[in-house]
């Protein structure tokens, strides 16, 4: 049957936007030789979208052995990336922090995740990457977090907060009688460092105080990805963006009563910068609920696992127990033993502690530090395109064994210690917390606040597994705003007072010191 003439011209419509998309497509997506090279991909166009949801974290890894080069591109519909396995190649990045830039992801992610309004959004959007100087609410924030969260008299007021709240937890826990209790060990961990972290940061009227508002909060956390996808939020993420609007109510309460001019240094710049560009303050509320998954989301996964592979590796507990208990002091006050253990003084004093709290982060860490090329360039020998995105994910240089030994795939609690240095890579190959000007500026109080429950762990009490095994969940579901991987299943334990310490109180502390713990290279330039 011949064609009308209007089918006719419907036809050559279709056919030559067909034509241009095609040539748009080449031209955009198209790979030049000059770029990193191509990684094989099973199925063309969706292969790696394919992998990734197979694989998670790993594909990454399993895709790095594929190619030879240190930086590989991988064609995904509708967007290019460049992804880095080579630590000397990340330094380069590191060092064009302007070109190959994260402000702009992060402001895009903040915006989408937190349901910022367009006003917001535009706001944000000013000097973004700081191209015309330290100024705007993108620099500003930065700035805000860096200064409250760096070594010093802030960080001090917080972890000294977190700990007594950390003590309180502990001493519902205690029992004066040889009994035990039974316990949910991540659900447990993830309640109390929820409980610590937040009543530190935002202070006596602490919106989290709510079991509600916590409990809509992990429900946003877990909606993560359906928020980000996009597509129909209404209908695909109903729940997640309801919970966050929940919890976006309780802190803009929070902020019209007053509550965070009790709250933490943190709590309080983050708050001013946001004031100081105009904000409004529904947006600052939910800019809030988006700050919560940085304080909240990592610190329990690497908590239970330290606890997990400290209790199930033979002979570990042993050996960090003496550390630990060779720290602690042992005074009367009326008539009680009160034992004290000061969380400086376990970082100068335990070293196969802190080994094995940094082994768990290369052993379990899987983040991706995450990057957009903001125009052409050229990283090494390998041409970037603007607009592309650029990938340093930690877990292929954790996992690489030419990098870390034969043992790589194992987790070895001794791989950190000072004598095992010529046996490790360069420090610049352990990645957990990322690096250059992007290093995530919550280490060290995340790092106080997980020792400061392991070590008052292994000094008050004896867990042991339900079943009578330690078994190692699987983590294939592990959300995607996570840095460590989140067990899939929790673990039932048993856990009772250490035989002899029934009795006992308990006085944790910190103390200043002019020594900071390097947990990453660039820390050595904080050592006074």
């Amino acid at each position: 049957m011949p064609s009308t003439p209007s089918h006719s011209n419907l036809l050559v419509f279709v056919g030559g936007i067909v034509i241009i998309t095609y040539f748009l497509a080449r031209k955009m997506f198209g790979h030049d030789n000059r770029e990193p090279p191509l990684a094989p991909q099973s199925v063309p166009l969706i292969g790696h979208m394919i992998g990734m949801s197979r694989s998670k974290f790993n594909y990454y890894v399993d895709l790095s052995k594929q190619v030879s080069a240190p930086i590989f591109t991988m064609a995904l519909p509708g967007q290019k990336m460049y992804v880095v396995t080579n630590p000397d190649l990340v330094q380069l990045v590191q060092k064009q922090h302007k070109t190959l830039a994260f402000p702009p992801i992060e402001a895009k992610f903040a915006s989408t995740v937190c349901g910022a309004s367009q006003e917001a959004q535009s706001i944000l959007a000013k000097n973004v990457n700081g191209d015309d100087g330290d100024f705007g609410l993108s620099m500003e924030s930065y700035e805000a977090m860096r200064s409250a969260l760096k070594p010093g008299a802030d960080l001090d007021d917080m972890n000294r907060s977190m700990i007594q709240e950390v003590v309180k937890l502990f001493n519902q826990l205690q029992s004066n009688k040889a009994e035990s209790k039974t316990l949910h060990m991540y659900a447990w961990l993830r309640d109390a460092i929820t409980t610590a972290t937040t009543r530190s940061v935002y202070g006596p009227m602490n919106p989290y105080d709510d079991p509600e508002i916590v409990d809509a909060f992990w429900e946003f956390e877990s909606g993560l990805m359906s928020i980000l996808i996009g597509i129909l939020p209404s209908l695909t993420a109903r729940k997640p963006v309801a919970a966050r609007n929940k919890v976006a109510k309780a802190f803009e309460k929070y902020y019209q009563t007053g509550g965070v001019k009790h709250a933490s240094a943190l709590a309080k710049k983050r708050y001013q910068a946001e004031v100081d560009n105009s904000v409004p303050l529904e947006d600052i509320a939910r800019y809030e609920v988006g700050g919560s998954i940085a304080v909240l989301v990592n610190t329990a996964p690497a908590a239970f696992w330290t606890l997990l592979l400290l209790h199930s590796h033979p002979g570990l507990l042993d050996d960090i127990r003496r550390e630990v208990d060779a720290c602690t002091k042992t005074t009367t006050e009326n008539g009680n033993t009160v034992k004290a253990l000061d969380i400086t003084t376990l970082k100068e004093s335990c070293p196969l502690l802190l080994s094995s709290y940094q082994e768990v982060l290369r052993y379990r860490s899987m983040g991706t530090s995450v990057r957009e090329v903001m125009e052409d360039t050229y990283l090494d020998q390998w041409l970037l395109k603007k607009g592309a995105m650029l990938q340093m994910p930690s877990r292929v240089i954790h996992q690489d064994g030419s990098l870390w030994g034969d043992d790589v795939d194992e987790y070895n609690p001794r791989r950190f210690l000072s004598e095992q240095k010529k046996n490790r890579p360069r420090d610049v190959c352990f990645r957990a917390f990322g690096g250059g000007k992007t290093l995530c500026p919550g280490r060290h109080f995340a790092t106080n606040e997980i020792l400061a429950v392991v070590a008052t762990f292994v000094a008050r009490f004896d867990i042991k597994p339900v079943g009578g095994e330690w078994k190692l969940p699987t983590t294939t579901n592990t959300n995607v705003a996570a840095v460590v991987m989140q067990p899939d299943h929790d673990i039932d334990v048993e856990i009772k007072t250490r035989q002899g310490f029934e009795d006992i109180k308990w006085a944790i502390s910190l103390r200043p010191s002019e020594n900071v713990f390097a947990l990453v290279t660039e820390d050595k330039g904080e050592n006074v």
